[in-house]
């Protein structure tokens, strides 16, 4: 026997190991966390006008969460997109990023209510203020009054022209400086395959964060978004591996020697054309298909495109070769007129042995039998 039988084992067992790990690493990616900040949302060019408008809408939406503090009052959505505002800096005209991101993510934080603050023991003695201590963290309650009064003062700086920003030129001449060092030579800007990788990473982060969110209302629902995501990469994951596998398995090579007297290529492809031929001039069109398609399968086995064995069936000779192969389709139209015919029991004519033959030249000439295989079909 052949040692490719140890070779085909290695790809199917990595092939097993990837897909479990492939799928755990897919479930693990696709489980939305509660806790984390929502995505940054697109930015648009806004006036002064729309954006003291915008400021003016934001504060009865944190007034509804401090009173409501559920996931519909508190919905990270309901802040709208960023604001990039004019501004006059040395003279020119420009805009500023207002970014609404600590916003959204205390909404989401204020879904939950305030956990209560641990009892101080009575039976522990007073200890005096230790000057430098950490004060306790505020609550979420507090930090939307904070919030509500920022925005105010925001909407109060609004209510003017547009501010200038301060040149800051010896700071900028220091950044320009501290870039030139030896550190910051090597540094690139980010190429458009990473740039696009990022926006896909970024879209699935929002994709997870809006069925985090509407599982609050309706979890199954959630839920059936959520695995139903893992179960289509795990498919794509396991077809991907299969198709691979499958390659590996055409580009093994058989030890060298003489084919197993079973085996088609055993007996020379031109032996069997012209046993082919013989039975198409006694008119036996049906065993003349038969030795068209197996004078076809000993060229290609010569050929080293899979290892002989003559155990396979026709639709497993097939499938060995690759979807890219050109000489595939020539090959699919030979097996499935030879099926047809020898396995069928489809009456065979001259017609079809004629088709059959010119498939069988194609192939055995170096993969010009597609054409013929279309035109065969047709």
């Amino acid at each position: 026997m052949h040692s490719t039988t140890t070779t085909a084992r290695a790809p199917r067992f990595l092939t097993i190991v990837a897909m479990f790990v492939g799928c755990g690493f897919a479930s693990v990616l696709a489980r939305p966390a509660p806790s984390a900040d929502p995505p940054a949302s697109a930015a648009r060019d806004a006036s002064l006008d729309q954006y003291r408008q915008h400021l003016q809408a934001l504060l009865p939406i944190v007034d509804a969460c401090a009173r409501a503090r559920d996931t519909r009052s508190c919905d990270p959505a309901l802040v709208g997109t960023d604001d990039r505002v004019p501004v006059n800096e040395d003279g020119h005209v420009g805009r500023r990023l207002v970014s609404y991101d600590w916003l959204r993510a205390l909404l989401l934080r204020a879904q939950l209510t305030d956990q209560p603050a641990d009892k101080p023991d009575a039976t522990a003695p007073a200890l005096p203020n230790v000057s430098g201590a950490r004060p306790p963290a505020p609550t979420t309650s507090q930090l939307l009054k904070d919030a509500d009064a920022r925005l105010a003062r925001d909407l109060a700086h609004a209510g003017g022209n547009a501010a200038a920003l301060p040149a800051h030129g010896e700071e900028r001449d220091e950044l320009v400086k501290v870039l030139a060092g030896r550190e910051f030579r090597n540094l690139d800007e980010p190429s458009p395959r990473d740039a696009a990788l990022e926006k896909i990473g970024n879209a699935i982060n929002r994709f997870f964060y809006r069925v985090a969110s509407f599982s609050a209302k309706s979890r199954w629902i959630g839920r059936v978004v959520v695995w139903g995501f893992v179960v289509a990469v795990c498919v794509g994951l396991i077809w991907g591996l299969l198709q691979l596998e499958r390659r590996w398995r055409v580009r093994l090579v058989p030890e060298p020697g003489a084919p197993a007297p079973e085996a088609a290529s055993a007996r020379d492809w031109q032996l069997w054309l012209e046993d082919a031929r013989r039975a198409a001039a006694a008119r036996r069109w049906r065993e003349a298909v038969h030795f068209v398609y197996w004078a076809a399968i000993s060229r290609l086995e010569s050929k080293r495109l899979w290892p002989a064995d003559r155990a396979r069936t026709p639709r497993e000779y097939l499938a060995l070769v690759a979807s890219d192969d050109s000489r595939r389709p020539g090959l699919a139209a030979l097996t499935g007129s030879f099926e047809r015919i020898w396995y069928g029991g489809r009456a065979a004519g001259e017609r079809d042995y004629r088709a059959a033959e010119q498939l069988a030249a194609g192939l055995i000439d170096g993969g010009a039998g597609a054409g013929a295989g279309d035109r065969s079909a047709a």
